[in-house]
Protein backbone atom coordinates (compact mmCIF):
# COMPACT_ATOMS: atom_id res chain seq x y z
CA UNK A 1 0.00 0.00 0.00
CA UNK A 2 1.12 3.66 -0.35
CA UNK A 3 2.04 5.90 2.47
CA UNK A 4 -1.17 8.24 1.30
CA UNK A 5 -2.94 4.75 2.48
CA UNK A 6 -1.49 4.56 5.91
CA UNK A 7 -2.17 8.22 6.63
CA UNK A 8 -5.98 7.69 5.37
CA UNK A 9 -5.94 4.20 7.71
CA UNK A 10 -4.05 6.78 10.50
CA UNK A 11 -6.74 9.61 9.99
CA UNK A 12 -10.06 7.41 9.76
CA UNK A 13 -9.34 5.51 12.61
CA UNK A 14 -8.37 8.75 14.68
CA UNK A 15 -11.72 10.46 13.42
CA UNK A 16 -14.59 7.40 13.28
CA UNK A 17 -12.76 5.21 15.57
CA UNK A 18 -11.11 2.11 15.60
CA UNK A 19 -13.92 -0.23 16.29
CA UNK A 20 -15.70 1.42 13.27
CA UNK A 21 -12.84 0.88 10.78
CA UNK A 22 -11.95 -2.53 12.08
CA UNK A 23 -15.99 -3.84 11.57
CA UNK A 24 -15.28 -2.03 8.12
CA UNK A 25 -12.04 -4.37 7.18
CA UNK A 26 -13.42 -7.51 8.62
CA UNK A 27 -16.18 -7.11 6.00
CA UNK A 28 -13.71 -5.97 2.99
CA UNK A 29 -13.87 -8.38 0.19
CA UNK A 30 -11.41 -8.61 -2.79
CA UNK A 31 -14.61 -6.92 -4.85
CA UNK A 32 -14.64 -4.00 -2.81
CA UNK A 33 -10.55 -3.74 -1.85
CA UNK A 34 -10.33 -1.51 -4.67
CA UNK A 35 -13.01 0.66 -3.40
CA UNK A 36 -12.05 0.86 0.27
CA UNK A 37 -8.11 1.90 -0.71
CA UNK A 38 -10.14 4.16 -2.87
CA UNK A 39 -11.87 6.38 -0.27
CA UNK A 40 -8.75 5.84 2.26
CA UNK A 41 -6.53 7.30 0.31
CA UNK A 42 -8.64 9.76 -1.17
CA UNK A 43 -10.81 11.02 1.56
CA UNK A 44 -8.97 9.83 4.59
CA UNK A 45 -5.43 10.44 3.13
CA UNK A 46 -6.26 13.65 1.22
CA UNK A 47 -9.21 15.45 2.34
CA UNK A 48 -9.08 14.52 5.38
CA UNK A 49 -5.41 14.30 6.21
CA UNK A 50 -4.85 18.20 5.10
CA UNK A 51 -4.37 20.90 7.68
CA UNK A 52 -5.72 23.42 5.70
CA UNK A 53 -9.00 23.34 8.01
CA UNK A 54 -9.38 21.89 11.32
CA UNK A 55 -11.25 18.57 12.16
CA UNK A 56 -13.80 20.54 13.68
CA UNK A 57 -14.83 22.46 10.14
CA UNK A 58 -14.66 19.60 7.99
CA UNK A 59 -16.67 17.50 9.84
CA UNK A 60 -19.10 20.32 9.90
CA UNK A 61 -18.47 20.67 6.28
CA UNK A 62 -19.12 17.02 5.59
CA UNK A 63 -21.98 16.74 7.18
CA UNK A 64 -23.84 19.74 5.55
CA UNK A 65 -22.74 18.11 2.42
CA UNK A 66 -24.26 14.81 3.12
CA UNK A 67 -27.25 16.61 4.33
CA UNK A 68 -27.60 18.87 1.03
CA UNK A 69 -26.84 16.10 -1.06
CA UNK A 70 -29.56 13.39 0.31
CA UNK A 71 -26.71 11.28 1.39
CA UNK A 72 -28.61 10.22 4.24
CA UNK A 73 -27.19 6.83 5.39
CA UNK A 74 -23.47 8.07 5.81
CA UNK A 75 -24.75 11.42 8.73
CA UNK A 76 -24.90 8.73 11.91
CA UNK A 77 -21.50 7.95 10.96
CA UNK A 78 -20.46 11.40 10.98
CA UNK A 79 -22.29 12.62 13.79
CA UNK A 80 -20.56 9.70 15.82
CA UNK A 81 -17.50 10.90 14.43
CA UNK A 82 -18.02 14.59 16.05
CA UNK A 83 -16.85 13.03 19.46
CA UNK A 84 -13.27 13.02 17.88
CA UNK A 85 -13.90 15.84 15.45
CA UNK A 86 -14.57 18.87 18.52
CA UNK A 87 -17.81 19.53 16.49
CA UNK A 88 -20.64 20.02 19.08
CA UNK A 89 -24.56 19.66 18.76
CA UNK A 90 -24.36 23.93 17.99
CA UNK A 91 -22.23 23.28 15.17
CA UNK A 92 -24.20 20.52 13.88
CA UNK A 93 -27.54 22.00 13.88
CA UNK A 94 -25.68 25.44 12.35
CA UNK A 95 -24.78 23.01 9.79
CA UNK A 96 -28.14 21.92 9.08
CA UNK A 97 -29.64 25.47 9.38
CA UNK A 98 -27.66 26.21 6.16
CA UNK A 99 -28.65 23.46 4.66
CA UNK A 100 -32.24 23.99 5.17
CA UNK A 101 -31.73 27.90 3.81
CA UNK A 102 -29.37 26.85 0.75
CA UNK A 103 -30.27 23.19 0.07
CA UNK A 104 -34.07 22.86 1.25
CA UNK A 105 -35.73 22.19 4.17
CA UNK A 106 -36.92 18.38 3.37
CA UNK A 107 -33.36 17.16 3.60
CA UNK A 108 -32.00 18.98 6.36
CA UNK A 109 -35.07 17.93 8.66
CA UNK A 110 -34.00 14.17 7.72
CA UNK A 111 -30.40 15.04 8.48
CA UNK A 112 -31.92 16.69 12.15
CA UNK A 113 -33.74 13.87 12.79
CA UNK A 114 -30.85 11.06 11.79
CA UNK A 115 -28.58 13.37 14.25
CA UNK A 116 -31.53 13.64 17.12
CA UNK A 117 -31.48 9.79 16.77
CA UNK A 118 -28.19 8.78 16.99
CA UNK A 119 -26.99 11.56 19.58
CA UNK A 120 -29.93 9.20 21.83
CA UNK A 121 -28.09 6.31 20.91
CA UNK A 122 -24.95 7.99 22.22
CA UNK A 123 -26.08 8.98 25.07
CA UNK A 124 -26.47 5.52 25.69
CA UNK A 125 -23.26 3.78 25.41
Amino acid sequence: MSDRFDTGMTVRRRILGDAHVDRAEATKSDFDAPFQQLITEGAWGTVWASDGISDRERSMLTLALLAAMGNFEEIPMHIRATARTGASKRDVLEAFQHVAVYAGVPRANQALKLARDTYAEMDKD
